[in-house]
């Protein structure tokens, strides 16, 4: 019976009633022992009953009944993952961020929802080659090579010209007492390597630069994005009736307006295997108490990050779930 509201009211957003599940669903009973059995639901907090219509809607509590007890998978159209491949592989031979953005985009096409994506940080990767390239005498870049083919850059302020002769010692200390470590283990303990080098004065100066700025530094180099999170288009989202009020419309912009918090839940998910959902309330953050947010974590060797989707509760969970899954496997397999 819960499982027929929830479809119900996932496919019309219209609240459920005894004659309409009786007639959609072929539950075997009468109307009357629908109606009883949804009085009984109601009571133990699994449906409510809005003041404007006989039927009733399924609370948070059923969704997460319906999400952990209830749903099956179904097999994914061959149209709908001939469209996952065609986009997301189309940008294989782009930045990372530029696929992430581009799977995201699609599987909020497909799933009628807003596309979430949060990239890796690069905590764990490892450093094969760091580059100094001067930009102005108050200004170098520092170019990061980690394993993979990643390349990272980071710019770096100086307070005096520091002549081509200490750029290249810099760089070779830099390469001899940083190669082969992670930049996470660079971050921890930079200082203490790059102590009795026994370097000329101007090499001195550029070295004490990254003593004391270097755990910023290596800090700016870790998200694989400038953006906390990365949307597909609110287009579709929009367009469902929970954001037909403004105040809801206005929270949905305010999520991708500032998405620190939305990328801190998502955060949270990266190295939980399987799929994740949070329901409504469940979240930590109240701003995300209309939404529900289904992800997956894909990885990319040793690193990994979260790609799924955000919407109202009222969600095709079973359709939701397999294309999530989905799009994380073939993340994961294009990246890797």
């Amino acid at each position: 019976m819960l499982e027929a509201v929830i479809r119900s009211y996932v496919e019309t957003a219209e609240p459920a009633g005894s004659r309409t599940l009786s007639r959609r669903f072929g539950l075997g009973v009468s109307p009357a022992t629908i109606r009883n059995t949804m009085s009984d639901l109601e009571d133990k907090g699994f449906l409510f009953h809005p003041h404007t219509s006989a039927g009733r809607v399924p609370t948070n509590k059923a969704y997460r009944a319906y999400v952990d007890s209830l749903l099956s998978l179904p097999p994914l159209r061959a149209a709908e993952t001939e469209r996952l491949i065609e986009e997301i592989t189309g940008a294989h031979a782009s930045p990372i961020e530029m696929v992430l953005r581009r799977a995201a985009q699609t599987l909020g096409v497909l799933t009628q929802e807003l596309g979430v994506a949060l990239g890796p940080r690069l905590d764990h990767s490892i450093l094969k080659r760091l580059e100094l390239v001067r930009v102005s005498s108050e200004r170098m870049l520092m170019v990061l090579t980690l394993d993979g083919g990643l390349v990272r850059t980071v710019f770096v302020e100086v307070p005096v010209d520091i002549v081509d002769s200490a750029l290249g010692a810099v760089t070779t200390v830099l390469n001899e007492r940083l190669g082969g470590l992670t930049l996470g283990q660079i971050r921890g303990s930079l200082p203490e390597r790059l102590r009795d080098t026994g370097a000329e004065q101007s090499a001195a100066e550029l070295l004490n630069i990254f003593v004391q700025e270097g755990e910023q530094l290596f800090e700016t180099a870790l998200p694989i994005s400038d953006q906390p999170v990365l949307f597909g288009s609110t287009s579709p989202l929009a367009e469902q009736p929970e954001f037909s009020a403004a105040d809801r419309l206005r929270r949905l912009l305010e999520l991708t307006e500032a998405p620190h918090a939305l990328g801190e839940t998502m955060r949270k998910r990266v190295h939980v295997p399987g799929i994740s959902i949070t329901i409504g309330a469940e979240h930590d953050d109240p701003k995300l108490e209309d939404f529900t947010v289904v992800t997956a974590e894909y990885r990319i060797g040793p690193l990994a990050g979260v790609i799924g989707v955000i919407g109202p509760t009222r969600m095709p969970y079973d359709k939701v779930i397999a294309l999530v899954s989905h799009t994380s496997r073939l993340l994961s397999d294009l990246l890797e």
